[in-house]
């Protein structure tokens, strides 16, 4: 029975591409925390979201892991290391190593530490060449959470975010119902009784023409890869203004949750 939950991370877990109806992002942590709060007496659990946008390894363990070893939670979520491993010249091996470190810091304080896989990104235009790389970099997190006891969060394997229905207009976040899928997942990896099945099938679509795609690719690249190519290259991150959404009450997320379902 778990009474308290701190996230840490980057754009996942902040919830990128599952906005609230204010435009601030809910995202599958914070659909996850409410899972954990409805098993918990009213008014007896806690749950924070330290994750920010675009941040790196480094960054998260210098500015969230310690925010959340002072919170000392029954859980703590950790994904980190993504955007290291998307970036040219970065090597997985090594920043497998930065990450064991501070998983390692993280079990000693916390009682569970649930970590996370990348996803398969055979289907990601500019990621689909990346997919060794995360699945090198997914067997060391693998390894990791074996020696340190820690449930994985295996992304890779959750087939049913493959369909494009579950990632936002810029193919890099998830969607609404991509970030509640995963949450759902997150619940079956802790035993929890979970509201729905995240591996049932989508509705079929319509086939759709070469043409249609071609423009629908377009559009994507003018509207989402440019601007992301132009932030690598000023060394600019989507998170360097943004704050943490900190405490939150899931009594609060379940609102926001329905305003716009």
């Amino acid at each position: 029975m778990i009474g308290s939950y701190a996230a840490v991370g980057d754009s996942f877990t902040e919830g990128v591409g599952d906005p609230g109806p204010d435009g601030a992002f809910v995202g599958w942590a914070d659909r996850f925390a409410v899972l954990l709060s409805d098993r918990r007496p009213e008014g007896d659990f806690s749950y924070t979201n330290l994750a920010v946008r675009g941040k790196l390894l480094d960054q998260i363990v210098a500015d969230q892991v310690p925010q959340a070893l002072e919170l000392a939670p029954d859980l703590v979520s950790f994904c980190a290391g993504g955007n290291d491993i998307i970036r040219p010249g970065t090597d997985p091996d090594e920043v497998a190593e930065r990450f064991e470190l501070a998983v390692a810091r993280l079990t000693e304080a916390v009682g569970t530490v649930l970590v996370t896989t990348g996803f398969d990104t055979r289907g990601v235009p500019v990621l689909k060449h990346l997919r060794g790389k995360i699945a090198t970099y997914n067997g060391h997190v693998r390894a990791i959470a074996d020696r340190y006891g820690c449930p994985v969060l295996d992304l890779w394997s959750l087939k049913t975010v493959q369909d494009r229905r579950a990632w936002d207009g810029d193919r890099l976040h998830l969607s609404p119902e991509g970030h509640t899928r995963v949450a759902l997942r997150a619940g079956q990896v802790l035993g929890i009784e979970v509201p729905a099945d995240p591996d049932q099938a989508w509705p079929p679509l319509p086939p759709r023409g070469t043409l249609e795609v071609r423009r629908d690719d377009v559009h994507w690249a003018r509207e989402y890869l440019v601007p992301w190519i132009g932030r690598r290259l000023r060394g600019e991150s989507s998170g360097d203004h943004v704050t943490a959404k900190g405490a939150l009450s899931p009594d609060d997320i379940k609102m926001r949750i329905a305003s716009v379902a």
